[in-house]
């Protein structure tokens, strides 16, 4: 099992990911958080294909599909640690942290 914690930013929603491998690279996934437009995320993400969401070949990643359709931001960071819970729990990655440092010049 892995999970990512992010602190999205401005907005001051944080949101919990939890994923762990139920089959060969087959995920289920558990999001918790207090952002309402996480809803259609958490509902659409129950369970994913680890290989479908760490590649841009074939269909992409389900859950930047979902992203797209029902979050109202596209500098969102949570689609991302979705991906590296995902990545983590199926061991085709290492747990290491991400950083995005924002500064206004």
């Amino acid at each position: 099992m892995a999970t990512t914690t992010i602190t999205s930013g401005i907005c001051g929603f944080t949101t919990r990911v939890h994923a762990e491998e139920v089959a060969d690279y087959r995920c289920r996934i558990t999001i918790e958080t207090d952002c309402p437009n996480m809803e259609a995320l958490r509902a659409g993400l129950s369970e994913v294909s680890a290989l479908r969401e760490l590649s841009w070949k074939g269909e992409g990643p389900l859950v930047y599909e979902l992203a797209r359709r029902h979050l109202p931001h596209a500098s969102c960071p949570v689609p991302s640690g979705v991906i590296k819970a995902v990545e983590v729990a199926c061991k085709l990655a290492l747990p290491a942290d991400v950083t995005i440092k924002v500064e206004a010049e």
